[in-house]
């Protein structure tokens, strides 16, 4: 990669930051498009989200992707909100215009794109998102306008996922409840879905696993991890275990920095490009803990 006196800056705010594989994967992306780009990450602490929010106006970066802990904690900085980061109060990709700062949220778009891409259709069905964070935000947001029958949200606070409810439902043509992260709890509510999606970290990094009754799940049931390092997870291994198909992380990573690479560049993402580098360096580190 060339790097000049003309190249623009993109990248990632997060904390932490040096597991991200969108270093990879955008980069990749730039030099498939022989665009004068580079993506780098940023270390960005707790409480410091206001300060590097205002070194994208100060130091000119095209635009950045957010990740935890700042998808929420970033929106109060931003000039200019998208539908989708309105909606779910949470933004994962800043555009830089002349000054101007607009959130966006591909994360929702991202996955329902990698539903669309797999035949996986949930409207009248009923889905189950595990997980209150900006990524289950987005991901409802986008879930809500392929009119499923029912999303129940499952978190271990259950107010969290309560404070969803209260946000998403008027929204909703369908029905919206919370539910704590809790065996003889949720077993009712698996007993009917059709989608099951963890958004949190738990097994990132090949650490922890969730206790769901994956079994009572129907045999037609689709099971899903947005963790990407490993890319089964011990989620998926289970339903996989029991039958059940299932979707990695890799996918909606991929397609949620798609939807990014064309908000900052305006051009089509060569996803394919994107996917490959993202797979070659988990197989190189594997085991590692990237």
């Amino acid at each position: 990669m060339n790097i000049t006196g003309s190249t623009k800056i993109i990248g990632i705010f997060g904390y932490p930051v040096e597991h991200s594989l969108s270093p990879h994967m955008q980069n990749a992306a730039i030099k498939d498009m022989d665009i004068d780009l580079i993506y780098l990450p940023f270390l960005v602490a707790k409480g410091r989200i206001e300060d590097a929010v205002k070194a994208i106006r100060a130091l000119n970066l095209l635009g950045v992707n957010v990740t935890v802990p700042h998808k929420e904690a970033v929106v109060p900085f931003l000039d200019e909100m998208s539908p989708e980061a309105e909606l779910s109060g949470s933004v994962n990709t800043i555009k830089n215009r002349d000054g101007v700062l607009k959130g966006f949220n591909t994360d929702g778009a991202g996955y329902r794109q990698l539903l669309n891409r797999n035949g996986i259709e949930i409207k009248g069905k009923n889905v189950i998102v595990i997980g209150a964070g900006g990524a289950a935000k987005g991901i409802i947001a986008s879930l809500m306008e392929e009119y499923p029958s029912s999303i129940v949200i499952v978190n271990r606070t259950p107010s969290r996922a309560g404070d969803i409810v209260k946000r998403f439902s008027n929204n909703f043509s369908g029905a919206m409840s919370a539910a704590p992260l809790k065996r003889e709890v949720l077993s009712e509510f698996m007993e009917k879905a059709s989608l099951l999606v963890n958004t949190t970290s738990v097994g990132m990094g090949g650490k922890g696993r969730l206790d769901l009754p994956l079994e009572k799940l129907p045999h037609k049931a689709v099971v899903s991890d947005i963790v990407y390092s490993p890319v089964k997870t011990e989620l998926l291994k289970d339903a996989e275990r029991l039958g059940y198909r299932i979707l990695d992380g890799i996918g909606m990573l991929v397609e949620q920095g798609v939807f990014s690479f064309k908000i900052w560049t305006g051009f089509d993402a060569p996803r394919e490009s994107m996917e490959k580098a993202l797979l070659d360096v988990i197989n190189k580190n594997s085991g590692s803990g990237l």
